[in-house]
């Protein structure tokens, strides 16, 4: 009985460990979006590089304990996202005192929210991490188990694209060309691919640290 409790405990901390790479991947993403980058021609916010990590990390929350606790992830996620967001709107607004307010400008610049662009990072989100969650169980159910590289690359590479559409079209469709908007979506997007390709031995080493429970190595939860 006390082994079986041991285990027990080491599975929940090792998911705590993944809920809190999850959840300080989300909040950091918030913090570094509004810096533009450049890598190799392609024009991104830095958050986008990050925020793909977040893919990974629900794969493996849904692959060693189940869809439920990985939608529950997600949710989690979203709310803590709404709260960082609030935090930051009361932060911005309060009277900054006299010997700082020389640094408030940069300070409301930093941390100012354009509404069209938190509304299309929120939507992204929500749709992006749900439908990876489904997509992976999915597969996961229709090959009894096997072939984690497969659900694992083809959840996150449709998630991506999915979000990546999304939050582009909903934070500047008609505010930059239609051309400009397709080379945008097609940067971020070949970048996310490669990073989805780059994570999956750390999907294997993760899956296999954690360990796979017998109820859902078929696939059957």
């Amino acid at each position: 009985m006390n082994i079986e409790k041991t285990i027990k405990e080491n599975r929940e901390l090792k998911f705590y460990i993944m809920f809190g790479i999850f959840m300080a991947t989300i909040t950091f993403v918030n913090l570094v979006s509004s810096k533009i980058i450049d890598i190799y021609g392609f024009i991104m916010p830095a958050g986008a590089i990050f925020y793909a990590i977040t893919f990974p990390c629900t794969d493996i929350i849904c692959e060693c304990w189940g869809k439920e606790r990985a939608r529950k992830t997600v949710m989690v996620g979203f709310l803590a996202n709404l709260l960082i967001l609030l935090f930051i709107w009361i932060a911005v607004k309060l009277p900054s005192a006299d010997f700082w307010a020389v640094n408030q400008e940069s300070f409301s610049m930093f941390f100012g929210m354009v509404p069209r662009i938190i509304l299309g990072s929120m939507v992204a989100y929500l749709c992006s991490q749900l439908f990876d969650v489904w997509m992976f169980s999915l597969i996961r159910k229709k090959s009894e188990g096997k072939y984690l590289w497969l659900r694992n690359n083809v959840a996150t590479m449709a998630s991506q694209l999915i979000d990546t559409i999304l939050f582009i079209t909903i934070a500047f469709y008609v505010t930059v060309p239609n051309s400009v908007l397709v080379a945008m979506i097609f940067g971020q997007y070949v970048v996310k691919l490669v990073i989805a390709v780059i994570d999956t031995p750390f999907v294997y080493l993760a899956t296999s640290w954690i360990g796979v429970p017998k109820e859902l190595e078929k696939g059957t939860k």
